[in-house]
């Protein structure tokens, strides 16, 4: 069985954040994330929902915060290192990162796997040059120290990263219940709404039919990670809530996504 199934809708939405329309209020809203390594209930409820029409993927969030904080403004800031909501989609040979804070600050990464990217192959085109300023290796968010310094632990090893990559058509809208960045009071939290047009993720389409056909299957992360301040003392790693346990510490691990069905 699938971790999650996405249902139709007939109709395009207007990306603003407000989660009380009615196609959000009969969406089929997920469980409450759990930690990404144990799987225990996560530390505030998370929740999404996903629906897609002939033209579009979209993507929502409800996520409980009693001190909203979010600081960074500049597009394609580590929006990680704060607070975020975040989704990728898994191309096979590629995937896509997307994170958002609460002030609907965006930072997008676009990976390719490096065996996979080969001279002549589909991806050895002017936008992934792996010559450009831009693209940096990347060999996951684990363990980094040793025999795995250099490639990671993922037995595919290193992927490329483009940094400057942009999803064409991408809206993100970010609506909050509290004040931000005022911790004199407490907040409710935040929610998130994404649009993603289907024609937008040709890279990532890896042999499937755009839009999905009922009963297609894609692989995607939903996640949260959390600034957590205790004592003055930033916990590291920041907890990490998902709508499927990984079992690790890691992200980057598109073989322990969610599988979304289509109907």
């Amino acid at each position: 069985m699938p971790h999650y199934i996405a249902h139709h809708v007939a109709e395009t939405l207007t990306i603003n954040g407000d989660l009380s329309k009615p196609v959000w209020q009969n969406a089929n809203w997920s469980h409450r994330f759990v930690d990404m390594v144990t799987g225990a209930p996560g530390l505030y409820d998370t929740r999404a929902a996903i629906v897609w029409s002939d033209t579009h993927l979209y993507v929502a969030f409800r996520a409980e915060e009693p001190f909203l904080e979010a600081h960074q403004t500049e597009r394609d800031s580590i929006i990680f290192l704060e607070n975020d909501l975040e989704l990728f989609i898994d191309g096979g040979d590629c995937y896509y990162e997307l994170e958002v804070n609460a002030r609907n600050t965006i930072y997008e990464v676009f990976f390719i796997w490096r065996d996979a990217y080969q001279r002549g192959s589909r991806f050895d085109v002017p936008m992934f040059d792996v010559h450009q300023p831009e693209a940096v290796t990347f060999g996951g968010d684990y363990d980094r120290s040793g025999a795995s310094f250099w490639r990671g632990t993922h037995p595919r090893g290193l992927r490329w990263a483009f940094l400057n990559y942009d999803l064409p058509g991408l809206q993100t809208a970010v609506q909050i219940d509290g004040t931000l960045n005022d911790h004199s009071d407490i907040d409710r939290g935040w929610s998130l709404e994404i649009g993603i047009p289907w024609v937008s993720l040709t890279w990532l389409v890896n042999g499937r039919s755009l839009p999905p056909q009922p009963g297609d299957v894609w692989r995607m992360f939903l996640g949260r990670f959390q600034k957590l301040v205790v004592s003055g003392v930033a916990i590291q790693p920041h907890p990490a809530m998902v709508m499927t346990p990984h079992g690790i510490y890691d992200t980057h691990l598109p073989e322990k996504w969610s599988e979304v069905a289509f109907i």
